[in-house]
Order: C-alpha cells, then sequence, then structure tokens
C-alpha cells in the first residue's frame, strides 16, 4: 500500500521556521523523484520544491528561504523552511513524481500524494 506520510505543520509567527518531513512507504525510493506542493485556500496549487538524487527545484517563491532533503535510506523527504512569511500558509502536500525536469526546471507527473499538513504563518 502506497503512502506518504507527511508531518511537522503548525502555527509559526512570521520569520520563524518549520520543517516538514514525509515518510514514504510501499514504492521504491529509486523510482521517483519527491517533492512539495501547496495549497492555499481559493489559490491554485503551487509546486514548492522537489528533489531527484542530487538535483533540486525550488518555485521562486520559496527561493533562499526552503531547503528540501532527501534520505533514501530511511525513505525520508524533509522540507526546511525558514523565513516564513504569511504567504506562505496552506496546506502542504508530500508527492511522488515521475520524474524531474532537465534545466533545474522542476518535476511532473504526480504518480502519488499524501494528506497534507497545514502550515499557518502569523504575521
Amino acid at each position: 500500500d502506497v503512502q506518504l506520510q507527511a508531518s511537522g505543520g503548525g502555527v509559526v509567527q512570521a520569520g520563524g521556521s518549520l520543517t516538514l518531513s514525509c515518510e514514504v512507504f510501499g514504492i521504491s525510493f529509486d523510482d521517483y523523484a519527491f517533492g512539495w506542493f501547496r495549497q492555499a485556500p481559493g489559490k491554485e496549487r503551487e509546486g514548492v520544491s522537489c528533489i531527484k538524487n542530487s538535483r533540486t527545484y525550488y518555485g521562486d517563491s520559496v527561493k533562499g528561504r526552503f531547503t528540501i532533503s532527501s534520505d533514501s535510506a530511511r525513505k525520508m523527504v524533509y522540507l526546511r523552511m525558514n523565513s516564513l512569511k504569511p504567504e506562505d500558509t496552506a496546506d502542504y502536500f508530500c508527492a511522488a513524481y515521475l520524474g524531474y525536469r532537465s534545466n533545474y526546471a522542476g518535476c511532473y507527473g504526480i504518480q502519488h500524494r499524501g494528506k497534507g499538513t497545514q502550515v499557518t504563518v502569523s504575521s
């Protein structure tokens, strides 16, 4: 049974930090790229970050503030979020992607996704 279990969301003041974790079950870690997307009420889904081996991608709105990492032995994906802003408030979802685009253009083809973890940044 494929599961991507995200955790680590919460309420934080602007300027604060959170680390999201995603534990992957039921699929081979090496067969996918992994990452995070977010969705805020009334807004479109936004790709936040993804990783495949050592290649990473960050959306423009989070570059320089967020860092993605992974541990293939533990089948874990992490998203360290620093300097959080109220506009980062959203549900964050962990996803397994079909692949990673060349030229650091991000990941494509969501194959599996987990339930979201809510991040709320207060001003």
